[in-house]
């Protein structure tokens, strides 16, 4: 499993944290998606890596401004491999 991590500017309500984890849901398959306004990001769980550019193209059309995008294998999956 990995975690991406994508910072995301413009957030402003729970709207705006909904309509982010649609977005990436409908673009990926994913484990699980949570935004925040608050921390202005949104953090992804997926089986494979996902590819930066593409979800940079999936999140432009919504208006928001992705700033950072940053991907690992998530602490469990580093945990069993030890």
């Amino acid at each position: 499993m990995y975690k991406t991590i994508v910072g995301i500017e413009g957030m402003a309500c729970g709207m705006c944290e909904e309509h982010i984890c649609s977005t990436i849901k409908k673009a990926f398959e994913v484990n699980k998606v949570k935004a925040s306004r608050s921390k202005k990001c949104a953090e992804i769980i997926t089986e494979l890596p996902l590819d930066e550019k593409a979800v940079r193209d999936a999140i432009a059309p919504t208006g928001y401004e992705v700033c950072l995008l940053y991907t690992s294998p998530s602490p469990r999956d580093m945990r069993r491999s030890r």
